[in-house]
Formats: structure tokens, sequence, C-alpha cells
């Protein structure tokens, strides 16, 4: 098959993660240039896929102002900044991988599937769920009619307490003017996975949540802004700095304080910047718990849940329907059937390649796999694109005005 070519567009955590298939399989993907405002990031990035100084750029629009050099355009740039750079490289001719959520704003994220339309072109969001073998398994359970009529899906998503510290509470998704809702921002995953898994269109959304923990009026008396001002609480904290940062880890979350990932370049981080504030000291102010009902066409109903505090990361499903019913953990990679009127059986669930080192449980590696495949030409690899993606936004949306207006929202499509 023709090897891929693609510029990088944002080369922070999740620019990574997809970049990274190029190096596993060189013959299937080349990244040829990058553009990326931090210098820093932006060199070791180079050094790391041998980029020329002549193909590095600090900003999106000095890369997409050069001829077309690629066949496609990878955009992880923040939520605020997809639609300006996705919207230019479709018109382009780039064939396009965009980090989700689409846009943080309603009317972007229609514009962006307008131009995916208009151009062409293939635009694939990367809602990473639907590729991971766990939630491919379910979809054929359901799609070959074992579990009959799916009568209701609860979804839990448990973010765990430390990864919430990190990315929502001191990190870049901690607040929503700058970046976007919490729902939008770590679970529009999941509004399109039960959008999927229940093959109707959901009619109406209601919503509850809030963020109540992590702010000052749970500080402990005589807490610091930062962990290293003296915090007399330190050994007792979990969100001390230094437990979650300085604990001989040097890949996610930590690579992202810093490219200097001696001790010391991580100390220096956590004394200047903003993961080593105290945790109760942060201008964060997105959901640290939330609730999300959903009526489909049809009359499935389905739940989600989101929450902090949690030990572990991972997703739990459990389905209903008139056949029987089906529960799972997706970090297990664990299902349980229970037909009517026979015993709960387990389920086989492939496991991710051996050579997948991402997260999500393989989704983020079966997505790239997937995009590579759809350029090179193969029919059926783009399960997400914008037309289908833009129901789950939607539904994001419609769940923070319910949450915000206190009412049930119909879904406008």
């Amino acid at each position: 098959m023709k090897q891929v070519t693609a510029i990088l567009i944002g080369a922070g955590a999740r620019g990574q993660v997809y970049a990274a298939y190029a190096k596993q399989h060189p013959e299937e993907l080349k990244i040829v240039a990058v553009a990326e405002p931090k210098r820093e990031r932006r060199e070791h990035f180079c050094r790391e896929y041998g980029i020329d100084l002549n193909s590095q750029y600090d900003h999106w629009a000095e890369l997409l102002a050069q001829p077309k050099m690629a066949d496609a355009a990878l955009i992880a740039t923040l939520d605020d900044q997809h639609t300006a750079p996705a919207v230019k490289a479709l018109n382009l001719g780039y064939h396009v991988l965009l980090e989700k959520p689409m846009s943080n704003k309603e009317d972007e994220c229609r514009a962006i599937a307008n131009a995916a339309k208009q151009s062409g072109k293939i635009l694939s969001v990367c809602h990473v769920l639907r590729y991971t073998p766990f939630f491919r398994t379910i979809k054929r359970l359901i799609d070959e009619d074992v579990l009959g009529e799916v009568a209701s899906i609860s979804l839990i998503e448990n973010v765990a307490y430390w990864h919430f510290a990190h990315s929502f509470v001191r990190g870049n998704w901690r607040n929503e003017a700058e970046s976007s809702p919490m729902i939008l921002a770590k679970s529009c995953h999941d509004m399109d996975i039960l959008v999927w898994l229940m093959g109707r269109r959901c009619r109406a959304v209601s919503s509850f949540g809030s963020m109540q923990y992590f702010n000052e009026a749970h500080a402990p008396a005589g807490a610091p802004m930062r962990c290293s001002d003296g915090c007399p609480y330190s050994e007792a904290c979990v969100y001390e700095d230094r437990k979650l940062y300085l604990n001989g880890n040097t890949q996610w979350p930590v690579d992202m304080l810093t490219t200097d990932l001696t001790p010391e370049g991580i100390e220096k981080a956590l004394r200047e910047g903003p993961y080593g504030r105290c945790v109760y000291h942060c201008d964060n102010d997105v959901a640290d718990r939330q609730v999300v009902n959903l009526e489909f066409e049809g009359g499935g109903v389905a739940s989600f849940t989101l929450t902090a505090f949690t030990g572990d990361c991972t997703r739990m499903i459990r389905i209903t329907g008139t056949k029987g019913d089906l529960e799972g953990n997706l970090d297990e990679n664990r299902l349980v059937l229970h037909r009517f009127g026979h015993e709960a059986e387990n389920v086989e669930v492939a496991l991710p390649a051996s050579d997948n080192t991402y997260g999500h449980a393989g989704g983020d590696y079966y997505l790239m796999q997937d995009f590579v495949r759809a350029v090179q030409g193969e029919e059926g690899r783009n399960q997400t694109d914008a037309e289908v993606s833009l129901q789950s936004h939607l539904i994001c949306f419609a769940a923070e005005k319910a949450r915000h207006e206190d009412r049930i929202v119909p879904l406008e499509l």
C-alpha cells in the first residue's frame, strides 16, 4: 500500500499519540511537517521524527500558508483552536484527522461538518472508543440481535481522582471559557458510543452536575497556593504534586509538564508551572460530577455518569435488552452476557494489537490504522466522520443547556 504522508498541527499529548503510529509503521505513515507554538516541545518532536528546520512552524497558519505538502493533516490543537485549521486544511485538499471535540461551539461544529462535505475529503473525528475491540464486540452482539431490542444503556466513566486533578483541575481542560465544558471535553466520546450502540437518534436530554469539591471552600486551613510552598498537609494529601509526578514515571501524564524529564527538570516544572498548584487554589470550574439522561427515538433510554472520585480510570457499561443483558468493564476488557433463561457467560473480546502501546484500550491505535487505510482508499474505514460526530456534540451542548437551565432539552439536529 502507498505510504500516507501527514502534517501534524499540535504536538501536545494527543498529537504525539497519533503521530506515534508513524514510528511503529513507517511504511504506512510519515510525518513531514509540524506546527507547535511551544518551542521546546516542537524541537523535541522534530528530533524524534527527523523533521528538518524548513518544515517546522510556530503556528498552524504558517504551515497551512505553504503549498499542500502531504496527503493528510492531523489536528490536535486545543479545543477552541480546531475550527480554523480544520476548515483551511480541508479547503487545501488535505484529508483531516481531528481531535475531539470538533469545537467548543455549536456553530463551529456545524461549519466543520459542512466544510468536510463540501471538500469531498475524509474528515475523521477522534472518537477512539468506537475503535476498541471492547465496544466493537458490544456493537456486534447488538447487531446480531443477541440482546433483542435494546431497552436501556447505563454507561459510567470513572475519571480517577489523579487524572481529574491533572487534566481538569490543574491542566488544559480545567476552565470552560478556556477549553470546553467537562461533558464535551471528556465525554463526547461517550455520547457518541451511546448513539452508536442504540442505533437511533437521540430526541431529548436532561442533565445534573456541578463543580463541588475542587475549590477554596475545601482547602485545609493554611494550605498554600503551591505544593512546594511548604504545605503542612503534603504527607497526607493524595494530590500532592511530588506523589503524582515524581514517582519514577516519565511517560504520560508526567511528559506533559516538561520535555526535561530528569528529576530536576520535573521539579522545576512543578515549582514554576500549573501542575504544582494546590488543587484547591486553581482557576478550574468544570464539573467534577455529572449525570446525563437521554431518550431515543423508539423509546430506548440511556444514562451516563461521570465522576472524578474513583480510584480506577475506566468505563463500565450495562445494557438491557428484550432477550438478555450485558455488562462490562473497558479496561479489564471483560464482558458478561446473560441470555434470559440461560446461565451467564463470559464473552471473548480480542486483545489490542501487541504493538499497541497507546491508551483507550486499543482505540487510539485502531483509530490511526483505520484513518490511514481510509486515506489509502479502503472503503468503510472511517466510522466517525463529521456528520456522525456532530450528533454527539449536539447532545453535549444540549446537556449543558439542560444542566444550567434545569430542564429537559429537545435535541435539534
